[in-house]
């Protein structure tokens, strides 16, 4: 970006790969932590031993201290791009993540669907209802629309 060089680590949120998530992530100064928001997608990776807590715990014990949850793949939901389904998963999730460290207050929440793009780039028409995210970090505060400006 105009302000930030940025590498990116991929780490697919499969078991499996827990080894190549750690090493990324040991490395890292932000994490992006992608939450499906389909029915069922959510509930699996916030649940007791589901990969959602465990990568957020991980990245915050690994000393990540910015976090930005992009909750994908709001094409899915019921009704699509579903405000009610954004709020419920960014309450628990914001709940999940106070509770092992991160302050809410500074992890931008961005509603996105990877496969159409939306809110990736660019403000997305079907989510007119999202106004935006908006953070208060010491650095100072911030705010935009999309998951690129967080």
């Amino acid at each position: 970006t105009p302000k930030y060089y940025i590498t990116i680590i991929d780490a697919p949120g499969h078991r499996d790969f827990i080894k190549n998530m750690i090493t990324g992530t040991s490395q890292a100064d932000c994490a992006v932590l992608i939450v499906a928001a389909g029915t069922g997608e959510f509930e699996a990776g916030i649940s007791k031993n589901g990969q959602t807590r465990e990568h957020a715990l991980l990245a915050y014990t690994l000393g990540v201290k910015q976090l930005i949850v992009g909750v994908n793949k709001m094409d899915t939901t019921e009704p699509p791009y579903s405000e009610a389904r954004f709020d419920e998963i960014k309450k628990e999730v914001s709940s999940y993540i106070k509770k092992i460290g991160y302050n809410p207050a500074a992890v931008a929440f961005v509603p996105i669907s990877g496969w159409n793009g939306d809110n990736m780039l660019e403000p997305s028409p079907n989510m007119s209802w999202h106004k935006g995210w908006a953070v208060e970090r010491k650095e100072g505060n911030a705010s935009g629309k999309t998951l690129l400006e967080a």
